[in-house]
């Protein structure tokens, strides 16, 4: 009896131990393929063993050479399950390292298991720290990490879209404090690993300029925010379950890879947390809500197209990429695509004047020789090397989207303009203005609308754009200077106090010098300062002039002025002297001096034409043209008129 008892204690103990290894095999295979990136199917192998149908790595191969990363998605969190702890009739599997998936279809925020659990095994467990299984004969409870739960506290959180250039890491001007205070370093090797150490699961990173982020590997956050502070690590946890629950809300398949961003912000002195998830595959931003963001259009007019505005979304993805580039390694193959758009902006820029590029040619070549030093950080976790090459691949898709790349509209050279263009600006005061300063301000106009397409500058040109205005500036300085000293020294003959016309008009000369020599002193102080700044401070300068009486033509029309000036100043001073030569000279004097003025006020006038393209021989050629048609016209109707009166008498028969 006691053996019959015995063999009976021994097979159950027996079965009941294969039915868990059983399930403890189909939970770590399941685990294992939803952390791979794939909805892998299973199979009953005989016994009932739970196996994956696809060929995987061996588990009893720990030390197989990782396959090299497809994204540059931060790698999904691997590690092994803790041993099986027996307590009773309900034993407990610690899994405090197990990876928590952000979600599957149907918008679940974290792991779904197989179909032999029930079905609300793939609710949403930030909030729960405990994941019941059911399983038939045995109850296995999973505990998991509960980093962000927010015991006992609860919080208002209000989420809004926004896009990671709205990220305000740049101007947070957090200040320390202005007291010196020498620091004591204790004895022995210094240790800070407790001021790394994660904290209520957040681990703080540096970023490669040196600013500090964190980092939630669970669920797979990244936030600016101080999460070692605990209030602000309870209203992260809160943010994070509402977004994850937005997303189920609004049924949106998260791939196991998607990243979640947060940023703390403040609008109308209300406390608000900006959101957006990240997709690598499509490497593409996305919220779980229509959104309207006018800093993701860029100022770019007529986006009309899910193509076109892939761009946008694209950049934005590659500004991500920039602000967090920890945890990650750089694909080869995102390395070649770097490579190959440089080359190919490289030979562009060689081979055409119009170019698209926006760096200049030294620029692009130091681009390359740092594009080939990449290739050696490949598939390696170097937060330097993604950093560098996500801000090379952020300004090359932003200059797709702004000349609208794959679109019928396309911009295929620098100066071309992509939007209906009017003359609206140039009214009839500039038109009038013009011709008052020699032709000045349309030449500096159609210089300027080189730099300035649609409202955007030209990167490559703005730097020997702005190199020629200097150029010129000191130019005229020069020249005024000595224009003044003349009309001084011209005041100073004794002969000139008696001749009134002539002190006028010298006194013209020398006030219209000193204007274009205080207009060039200004435009170097003042405005070469705003323009040599960042491009976005001198899009903002020229965009300002905008609200002026002449609108963009403003600019231009002040850039004219040192010119101008310096003009009617030579004018004027050319004809106090020509006062002075024509009354007080004799006839030998006159008769000379007169052709030759002549000639040069022809010669001076030709060359004003022809800059506004006016061209005198052109113009009397066509009215002699018109002249001789309507001439022969009129000489073609007069004939026939005669013989129109002449036929009538000479056919009319005579009566006898």
């Amino acid at each position: 009896m006691f053996i019959l008892w015995l063999r009976h204690i021994v097979k159950t103990a027996a079965f009941r131990s294969y039915s868990l290894l059983s399930v403890l095999l189909r939970l770590v295979r399941h685990c294992q393929s939803i952390l791979n990136g794939k909805e892998e199917d299973f199979r009953e192998w005989p016994g009932g063993l739970a196996l994956s149908s696809q060929p995987g790595t061996n588990l009893n191969q720990p030390d197989s050479e990782p396959a090299p990363p497809v994204s540059l998605a931060v790698p999904l969190l691997e590690a092994p399950l803790q041993s099986l702890h027996s307590q009773g009739s309900q034993p407990q599997m610690d899994t405090q390292h197990l990876q928590m998936i952000p979600g599957l279809h149907g918008g679940s925020n974290d792991a779904a298991f197989n179909a032999d659990f029930p079905s609300n095994s793939s609710a949403p467990l930030m909030s729960n720290s405990v994941l019941e299984l059911s399983i038939p004969k045995n109850n296995i409870q999973i505990t998991m990490p509960s980093p962000l739960a927010a015991q006992g506290q609860t919080f208002d959180i209000t989420l809004i879209p926004i896009i990671p250039r709205q990220i305000n890491r740049y101007r947070r001007n957090v200040r320390v404090k202005t007291e010196f205070k020498v620091f004591l370093v204790q004895k022995g090797p210094l240790d800070c690993s407790e001021e790394l150490y994660p904290i209520a699961g957040w681990e703080p990173l540096t970023q490669p300029e040196g600013a500090l982020i964190f980092y939630h590997p669970y669920k797979r956050v990244f936030t600016d925010a101080d999460a070692r502070d605990p209030k602000t690590a309870a209203k992260l946890a809160t943010a994070v379950e509402k977004a994850y629950k937005g997303a189920c809300n609004a049924d949106i398949f998260l791939h196991p890879s998607v990243e979640l961003v947060l940023e703390f912000m403040m609008q109308a002195g209300k406390e608000t947390w900006g959101y957006y998830f990240v997709d690598h595959k499509r490497r593409v931003i996305f919220w779980f809500e229509d959104y309207k963001s006018y800093p993701l259009m860029e100022g770019v007019r007529g986006v009309e197209r899910k193509s076109h505005i892939k761009y946008a979304l694209e950049t934005q993805y590659w500004t991500h990429i920039e602000l967090f580039p920890n945890k990650r390694s750089l694909p080869e193959d995102v390395a070649m695509e770097l490579k190959e758009l440089v080359m190919y902006t490289q030979a562009d820029s060689i081979t055409s004047a119009t170019s698209l590029t926006r760096f200049t040619s030294d620029k692009i070549a130091s681009m390359l020789s740092l594009i080939d030093l990449l290739k050696d950080s490949t598939n390696k976790e170097c937060e330097h090397s993604v950093w560098i090459a996500a801000r090379f691949m952020k300004n090359l898709c932003s200059t797709k989207f702004m000349n609208f790349c794959g679109q019928p509209s396309a911009r295929l050279d620098v100066d071309q303009s992509l939007y209906e263009e009017s003359d609206a600006s140039k009214n009839m005061l500039f038109r009038a203005m013009n011709v008052i300063l020699f032709g000045s301000p349309d030449a500096q106009s159609r210089a300027f609308h080189k730099i300035l397409v649609d409202q955007n500058i030209v990167d490559a040109r703005w730097k020997q754009y702005i190199d020629k205005l200097n150029s010129d500036w000191n130019g005229y300085t020069i020249f005024s200077t000595v224009m003044l000293a003349v009309d001084i020294s011209f005041l100073a003959v004794p002969s000139i106090e008696t001749q009134t016309p002539a002190t006028l008009l010298s006194y013209m000369s020398t006030l219209c010098v000193m204007g274009s020599l205080i207009v060039t002193l200004l435009l170097v102080g003042h405005v070469n300062k705003s323009l040599r700044g960042s491009l976005t401070d001198g899009v903002s300068f020229l965009i300002g002039m905008t609200g002026s009486l002449l609108g963009l033509e403003s600019f231009p029309f002040l850039l004219s002025l040192p010119f101008g000036l310096l003009i009617w100043g030579i004018v004027f001073f050319a004809a106090a002297l020509s006062v002075v030569i024509f009354r007080t000279s004799g006839i030998a004097i006159i008769s000379i001096a007169y052709p030759t003025w002549v000639a040069i006020v022809i010669l001076a006038m030709w060359s004003v034409l022809a800059a506004n393209h006016i061209h005198v021989g052109s113009l009397l050629r066509r009215w002699l043209r018109i002249r001789y048609r309507n001439t022969s016209q009129f000489i073609v109707y007069l004939w026939n008129r005669i013989i129109e009166q002449v036929s009538p008498t000479a056919t009319t028969p005579s009566h006898v």
